[in-house]
């Protein structure tokens, strides 16, 4: 059975690659994530607001008692308890490209062009074979325009792609007012893949202490609709691979993936669940349902569901919604 599948360029030995998570966090578990069966591993993300704070520490260190200090950094989680700091995070790309043979796929998470943005050149240079940028930016300014919103991200990508030369991702969300145009402005930007989608983490109320508080809740396999219908769409239509994130979280949920044009489909709650050996698992029961119908290789089926292949491409627009409603029985 022929599991390859090919992303950003690189030739995989299968398509199921673990998402930013605390399971990129040591090189162990890397290894781990490896020795699994995965893929190609995204690192966890370095955000936009560590480097920016740790050059405050550094300032606020040499100038002590000079000035006040910022008092809105109190408002920013303690980053050393979220995950380790910029320079060992490039410490620990280079030990881990040392341990294993797959790809390891650096990620940056910020919201604005400046200085942080160079730590992409030392992703590249810490070994990492590509990078995701994950744009996360909730646009609260009742001024602020569609079109404004998405310079951020075009802006972001092509100050990025100036400085590395490994291949970009852009991990996007699906607010925007038309998806595929955005798409292909990040296309043309010079992304090589995109990822669909990043989870909008809501906060929420605590009615004890009336504060807003976080809630992570894990995803499950109901939310794979979402970035399954856009990949769907967008197959074929833009010139960059694309990759799956949310939902995946057993063989039919990567098959359907893979189906309707993914060239990877990414999982991360199902292995917080239930451990890293779902991996094998799931590769184990995507190989059982290929051979059961007759698919020779991974290629074959990718994008063989998507809009532009299947018999009623009205199913992803409006006939989907009226259909829908129309089977409801209470």
């Amino acid at each position: 059975m022929d599991m390859i599948a090919r992303y950003m360029g690189f030739e995989l030995k299968n398509p199921l690659v673990p998402s930013a998570s605390p399971l990129s966090h040591s090189v162990d578990s890397i290894r781990r994530l490896e020795d699994a069966g995965a893929a190609a591993v995204v690192m966890y993300s370095l955000f936009e607001e560590q480097i920016t704070l740790e050059s405050f520490y550094i300032d606020y260190y040499l100038n002590h008692g000079t000035d006040s200090y910022a008092e809105s950094l109190n408002y920013f989680p303690d980053m050393e308890s979220y995950n380790i700091g910029p320079d060992d995070y490039l410490k620990l790309i280079s030990r881990a490209k040392e341990k294993v043979d797959i790809p390891i796929i650096g990620s940056l998470n910020g919201i604005s062009t400046g200085g942080w943005i160079d730590y992409a050149a030392l992703i590249e240079d810490a070994g990492a074979d590509a990078l995701e940028m994950n744009v996360y930016y909730i646009p609260t300014n009742t001024f602020l325009t569609g079109e404004e919103v998405e310079y951020i991200y075009t802006d972001i990508l092509r100050e990025v792609k100036k400085i590395v030369s490994i291949p970009v991702a852009v991990k996007l969300s699906p607010y925007f007012s038309s998806l595929p145009n955005m798409a292909r402005k990040l296309a043309d930007a010079g992304a090589d893949a995109l990822v669909l989608f990043n989870r909008f983490y809501q906060p929420d109320l605590d009615l004890e202490t009336l504060e807003v508080v976080p809630r992570l809740v894990l995803s499950n396999s109901n939310e794979l609709r979402l970035p399954l219908s856009w990949v769907a769409i967008l197959y074929g239509r833009v010139g960059v691979d694309l990759a799956i994130t949310t939902g995946v979280h057993t063989f039919e949920d990567a098959l359907k993936g893979l189906m309707a044009g993914a060239s990877v489909v990414m999982m991360a709650s199902e292995l917080l669940k239930n451990g890293l050996g779902r991996i094998s698992e799931i590769l184990t029961e995507m190989e059982r349902w290929m051979e059961e119908h007759e698919y020779a290789a991974v290629a074959q089926m990718t994008g063989s569901m998507s809009q532009i292949n299947v018999a009623e491409p009205a199913a992803f627009e409006r006939a989907n919604y009226m259909k829908m409603l129309a089977s409801y029985r209470s």
